[in-house]
């Protein structure tokens, strides 16, 4: 039997009989904000390799990786080795160190050609629409990298009208320049990057949040500053789900955000994702878990290839689900959230 499509306000409505309600955002949240940038499938297919040295992307194939960060610091690791081994050759020493710098510039253009530089650059109009969007979730999860969310709910922070606590705080040392991640001060955390983001920047000893978008320095800008200190943005740019949860595993940010969806009961909606299987390892928490009602977002027409793909594995993860509760689905229309326009 065919499945209705409800408007998002009657979705709402069936949701309030649980708990909580509780988002997942895919890639289609930030398309909806804008469709002629955000361009998901991978970084590395986005990179313009063109002008490097060919021997760059064998690197890459040699490690069976898409990880940037993973061939930036053998690049670098190399050549600190050859110093010591083999100082007397300074030519293939300096190609290293010049690969490393040129890959680290291919990374920051590919990620500023699909992303907006300044929040700026989203109107009030469509941060109010995003607002209205949220307001209704207690925890919201997001598979996307970009800074939308983030620019949104720093956006309402002084008014308090978006709930956002995304686990970040001033460092006991009362540094200003950026806020870090403590496993220990999460209580409150409500806003989860379930694949990192381009903001948040692996330091070492500590996960850093810089503070840079009050200072209004662009995004570019942001990245490059933080390379240069050899801090890298935390987000999985792999491909597969394996690869995925092999990156998140080795995160106690990442591994966190993942406990945490795996806990949730109530409500939870989809907005903006195909259930593709490249995300299996979040989308099979949900069988596996306590969520009672599942509601997952349909754009265009229901009958499209696309999306009865997408119908059928909703139904798939009802059907596999464990336990003595079942899980309730629903589709609602994507158009219908009015998230950004």
């Amino acid at each position: 039997m065919p499945h209705p499509i409800l408007s998002f306000s009657e979705a709402l409505k069936i949701s309030s009989a649980t708990s909580k309600r509780h988002l997942l955002l895919g890639n289609g949240f930030s398309i909806a904000c804008r469709s002629d940038i955000f361009r998901y499938d991978s970084l590395f297919d986005q990179a313009d390799f063109s002008q490097l040295n060919p021997n760059i992307k064998e690197v890459f194939k040699k490690f069976n990786t898409k990880d940037f960060e993973i061939v930036m610091k053998q690049l670098k690791g190399a050549a600190k080795i050859l110093q010591i081994y083999r100082p007397e050759e300074k030519t293939i020493i300096q190609e290293l160190e010049h690969d490393a710098e040129d890959l680290k510039n291919v990374l920051v253009n590919a990620i500023a050609s699909s992303h907006p530089e300044n929040p700026t650059e989203i109107s009030e109009n469509e941060y109010s629409h995003a607002k209205n969007f949220l307001i209704h979730f207690s925890n919201i999860y997001s598979l996307n990298y970009d800074l939308l969310l983030y620019w949104t709910t720093m956006h309402f922070r002084e008014t308090g009208e978006i709930v956002a606590d995304d686990g970040f705080r001033t460092p006991d040392d009362g540094k200003a320049e950026y806020v870090s991640w403590d496993i220990e001060k999460t209580d409150g955390q409500n806003i989860f990057y379930l694949h990192g983001a381009l903001h948040i920047f692996d330091a070492g000893a500590e996960l850093q949040k810089f503070t840079w978008i009050n200072t209004g320095v662009k995004l570019i800008e942001q990245i490059r500053n933080a390379l240069d200190k050899d801090f890298f943005p935390l987000f999985v740019s792999e491909g597969s789900s394996l690869e995925k949860t092999d990156k998140i595993m080795h995160s106690n940010y990442l591994s966190r955000g993942m406990r945490s969806f795996s806990h949730i009961g109530g409500s939870l909606f989809i907005y903006g994702h195909s259930l593709a299987n490249n995300d299996s390892h979040v989308l099979n928490l949900i069988s596996k878990g306590k969520t009672e009602k599942l509601f997952i977002s349909i754009y265009g027409d229901i009958n499209s290839s696309d999306n009865l793909a997408i119908v059928k594995k909703g139904e798939d993860l009802q059907r596999v689900r464990r336990g003595k509760k079942s899980l309730d689905i629903h589709f609602y229309s994507a158009e219908s959230a009015n998230v950004w326009h």
